[in-house]
Parts: C-alpha cells; sequence; structure tokens
C-alpha cells in the first residue's frame, strides 16, 4: 500500500466509467484517503455512492470556470485535511459542435471555452492548492494523443491537449525548484467515458486502436489507474513532466496494420506475408 497515509483530491469523477474512478480506486486500494468534487448537483448523485464506496464523505462543488467555487474548494481542503499530497485534474471540455466538421471552422468562443475549461483550469486550481500541498506532493492531469497527432474528430480538444501537456512542463518546472512538487500527464488510449461519447465515430476508434496497437487490445479505467497511483505517490519521486502513455503502445505505431472495408477494421498484414 505504497500510498498509505497521504491524503488527495480527485477531481473530475462522473460516473464509475470514468477514468478519475479508475484512478480514485486505484489510490483507494493502495491506502490513500480521498476527497471528491462534483460539477452540479446532477453529477453529485452520481459521484456520492462513488465517494461513500471508497470510504469518503468528502465531496465539494467545483465548476472550474467558476473562481470563487476554486477558493471555496481550497478552504474547504483546509478545513478537512489540512494539508493533502496529491491531486488529480480530470477536467476537459469543448461545445459539441467544434468537434465536428472542420478545425478550420473552430469558433473563438468555442476556442476560449475549450482552453479555459481544459488548460488554465488545472493552472488556477494549481495556483489555488499550493497553499494547502504539501512538499514534495503531486499533480496529475489527462491528455490525450490528439495532442501531438491529427485525430479525426478530436478538434480544437487536440489544441487544448497540446496547450495542456505544455502547461504541465512548465508547471513542473516551476513547483519542482520550489517547493519539490512534481506535475505529470497521461496520455490514455480510447476507453468508453461520458466524454468520449461527443466524439463522433468513436466506436470505430476504438476497434482502429485495438487493431493497431503493439498489444492488441484497448485499455481500460484500472489500467490507467494503476499508472496513475504509481505517479502520485513516491515511487516515482524522480519523474516530473512527464507525459506517460498508457495506450498499449498505440503511440509508437508509425504504420496502419489495418484497412476499412465495410465500415470495419481489417487486418491486412496477411497479404502480404
Amino acid at each position: 500500500m505504497f500510498l498509505k497515509g497521504k491524503k488527495g483530491l480527485i477531481i473530475g469523477v462522473a460516473n464509475n466509467k470514468s477514468i478519475a474512478y479508475g484512478i480514485a480506486k486505484a489510490c483507494k486500494r493502495e491506502g490513500a484517503e480521498l476527497a471528491f468534487t462534483f460539477l452540479n448537483d446532477q453529477l453529485k448523485k452520481r459521484v456520492e455512492p462513488i465517494a461513500k464506496e471508497l470510504g469518503s464523505d468528502k465531496l465539494y462543488p467545483l465548476d472550474v470556470s467558476n473562481p470563487d467555487e476554486i477558493k471555496a474548494l481550497r478552504e474547504s481542503i483546509e478545513a478537512d485535511f489540512g494539508k493533502i499530497d496529491f491531486f488529480v485534474h480530470a477536467v476537459a471540455f469543448a461545445p459539441r459542435e467544434a468537434l465536428d466538421g472542420a478545425f478550420v471552422d473552430t469558433t473563438k468562443e468555442a476556442f476560449n471555452i475549450a482552453m479555459n475549461i481544459s488548460v488554465f483550469s488545472l493552472i488556477e486550481v494549481t495556483q489555488a492548492l499550493l497553499p494547502v500541498m504539501n512538499n514534495n506532493s503531486s499533480i496529475l492531469t489527462l491528455s490525450y494523443l490528439g495532442a501531438v497527432r491529427h485525430i479525426p474528430h478530436y478538434n480544437v480538444m487536440g489544441v487544448a491537449k497540446a496547450a495542456l501537456e505544455s502547461s504541465v512542463k512548465y508547471l513542473a518546472s516551476d513547483l519542482g525548484s520550489t517547493r519539490g512538487i512534481r506535475v505529470n500527464a497521461i496520455s490514455a488510449g480510447p476507453i468508453k467515458t461520458l466524454a468520449a461519447s461527443g466524439i463522433g465515430d468513436f466506436r470505430f476508434i476504438l476497434k482502429w486502436s485495438e487493431a493497431n496497437s503493439p498489444l492488441r487490445k484497448n485499455v481500460s479505467i484500472d489500467d490507467v489507474g494503476n499508472s496513475s497511483a504509481y505517479l502520485l505517490s513516491h515511487l516515482s519521486n524522480g519523474v516530473t513532466g512527464e507525459i506517460h502513455y498508457v495506450d498499449a503502445g498505440y503511440n509508437i505505431e508509425g504504420m496502419s496494420a489495418v484497412e476499412e472495408v465495410d465500415g470495419k477494421a481489417q487486418m491486412v498484414w496477411d497479404k502480404y506475408k
């Protein structure tokens, strides 16, 4: 139990299919005491049983676009925990219309929303929570391959994730040199989550990733959770500013092993053997 005695905050659990839920489960398994946030009353009904399942009665409202709620979060953390040892930022959003059609048609409003919720929120929450974070603690956020490569239907969210990954590196330099705080990101492969439901042709993306990854499978929220627990713990004391891929190796591939036949991904390598 390598997180025993540690206290952490999980931001962004939507339901028990969320990547953030997989992370929370792994952290609890390794002994961490957890607190959770919820966006609104509708999501609170989903988060409450998850918190209870994981032995927590600490739930705080948090809309990352609301500075007052961010400030209140810090005050609640200080009152309930004193200080924490890690937090997980699993928050991202872009208007649905910004994920359809051509990226060149992205509106300024959609761009600003995506950047504010998906990127600046990490910076703003970090600013707010620094006074209640122990030295040598850890911050973790979530990215995706669309940050560094073109992914169909990802559009403005890919640009936001690129900015998020860059923010991880700059925050890591700032906080590591002054407080010993580590900042990392996990770039997970495609997983069926509430957030992923807004991405067009997502079922085909799943099939494509499974067919082309070196491990010939897709990853689960538990796979991401296990890697996250490592990055949040002392086991990764020498790791910061990293984008850690948990995608069954898909990111290393340079050529496709499949082709699309009648809307399905079909293996083609056998043709050339």
